[in-house]
């Protein structure tokens, strides 16, 4: 588990990870902004594989910067396969990340273009999720949450984008291949509001939302962003 002395603040954001974690100003580092012009079609991409089993959600926890939604990953009944990836990687957790106001939240941009979503309409698909948070207002509570979907929740599109990085919070390992779909999905103005009362202080001390979690993009270095289309 990472250490807790990291947050989103200035005393302890993400301009100050690198005093506790090196690795915040390798190479590889994530988010990124993905310059479209720059990408590069890849015709050996495959199509990326879903297979979810929505009883293996087990239950939403809130971690002080996020909240996580977590599965039981012992078996191959929620797996990724295909696209980039060489293995199958079986669904261990979800969570979100999003902005103190409507116009950002996303952490990876597109053409310096930041999204919290399309901020137009509710999305039916995630009310489940955010119904949840009620249970998990404060750090460290947790609840169960069963039978959910996490496919729901993406794009009709699976075109993607893929490229080498990182974690985007501590311990920022850069161990991750990132698959960023192409279409974004909505969410109103509502919901995102659900996100940011969150509480990121435990029960009984004074109530301090999470009002954004998302790193600013890093570097592209040398790397190369590829898309699948």
């Amino acid at each position: 588990m990472a250490s807790s002395n990291w947050g989103y603040d200035d005393k302890n954001g993400p301009e100050q990870w690198g005093k506790l974690y090196p690795i915040a100003n390798g190479n590889k580092q994530s988010p990124i902004d993905i310059k479209t012009s720059e990408t590069k079609h890849d015709t050996s991409l495959k199509p990326i594989s879903i297979s979810y089993d929505p009883a293996t959600a087990k239950e939403i926890i809130n971690v002080g910067h996020s909240f996580h939604v977590n599965y039981e990953d012992n078996d191959n009944r929620s797996v990724l396969r295909g696209g980039p990836l060489s293995e199958t990687y079986r669904l261990c957790q979800f969570h979100f990340h999003w902005g103190s106001t409507n116009d950002y939240g996303s952490e990876h941009t597109v053409d310096g273009v930041k999204y919290s979503g399309e901020v137009d309409r509710a999305n039916p698909r995630l009310q489940k999720v955010l119904d949840a948070l009620n249970a998990v207002k404060t750090k460290n509570k947790r609840a169960p949450f069963t039978n959910f979907d996490p496919s729901t929740l993406l794009p009709s599109s699976l075109d993607y984008w893929t490229y080498s990085g990182s974690l985007t919070h501590p311990p920022l390992y850069e161990s991750v291949t990132w698959i960023i779909c192409k279409d974004s999905i909505s969410i109103s103005p509502e919901q995102l509001a659900q996100f940011r009362s969150l509480l990121s202080t435990v029960e009984g001390d004074k109530a301090v939302p999470i009002h954004h979690n998302n790193r600013p993009p890093q570097p592209l270095n040398s790397r190369v962003v590829r898309a699948s289309f």
